[in-house]
């Protein structure tokens, strides 16, 4: 699942691969902007921002968010994708190396210096050179609803998705349905940096240190299988801003209480 970390590998392969390279196919297979033609055009930078990527090219930025199932592959320019073309929604290319994004499910283009009409509503970044700690605890701890449902609002801290914060809070010991005034947040903050930039440069994400494949989680993904560390037979529910935003939980009732 695409959350910050893998955003931000994401973005790095893309500017490994792009930056300083000039533009030679520009092609956006979305109504709203196929005709937007970026060809001539330097790649100055490719930066994550939460979940959100932004690649900056000439006086434009180029703005993605994988969702679910999106993804950017990186193929040598002449190269045979190894995917279906019609999940094809944007295309970089360089004379070298084509960025082609996948299942993608917003793509935009703003002038460079209107990104924040994008992106300025998201809390602080993790993963970000400018992560400003004592604003993102400000800004969670402001909200009242359950910790789960303000975990995931990027406009308390950007990058946690769904499965970092079942994990997160079984790390702590805390219920998703706990209201965030009385959860720990500068303790529960401290741990979720810790973990996201651990995770930052592993191939495989992991939140027991345990790389295996289905070894990797506490409890995400586990209902009704026993606690790896109780034997408590994990349960899940669902929890949201809205009826339609709501998501699956996973916890331990004897391990988060």
């Amino acid at each position: 699942m695409p959350e910050g970390d893998t955003v931000f590998q994401a973005a790095r392969r893309l500017d490994d691969a792009l930056r300083g390279h000039q533009v030679t196919r520009f092609d956006l297979r979305i109504p709203r902007a196929a005709l937007v033609d970026l060809t001539g055009s330097t790649v100055h930078e490719v930066v994550p921002r939460g979940k959100h990527i932004l690649m900056r090219i000439g006086e434009h930025t180029l703005h993605s968010h994988l969702r679910m199932d999106g993804t950017w592959r990186i193929y040598r320019t002449g190269e045979k994708w190894r995917h279906p073309a019609f999940k094809v929604r944007a295309i970089v290319g360089t004379a070298t190396r084509e960025a082609v994004g996948v299942d993608i499910a917003e793509v935009k283009v703003v002038a460079t210096r209107d990104e924040g009409e994008l992106v300025g509503h998201l809390g602080p970044d993790p993963l970000s050179d400018s992560w400003d700690a004592e604003d993102a605890i400000r800004r969670l701890s402001a909200d009242d609803r359950s910790i789960h449902v303000a975990l995931l609002d990027q406009r308390n801290v950007a990058g946690f998705g769904n499965e970092y914060a079942a994990e997160l809070l079984f790390l702590r010991g805390i219920l998703p349905t706990t209201p965030t005034p009385d959860v720990d947040v500068p303790a529960l903050i401290d741990l979720g940096v810790r973990t996201i930039r651990a995770n930052r440069d592993r191939i495989d994400r992991t939140f027991t240190g345990d790389a295996r494949r289905g070894f990797t989680d506490w409890v995400y993904g586990r209902a009704n299988r026993p606690c790896r560390r109780c034997g408590t037979l994990i349960r899940t529910g669902a929890l949201g801003a809205d009826p339609t935003r709501e998501r699956i939980t996973f916890w331990c009732p004897n391990c988060q209480r």
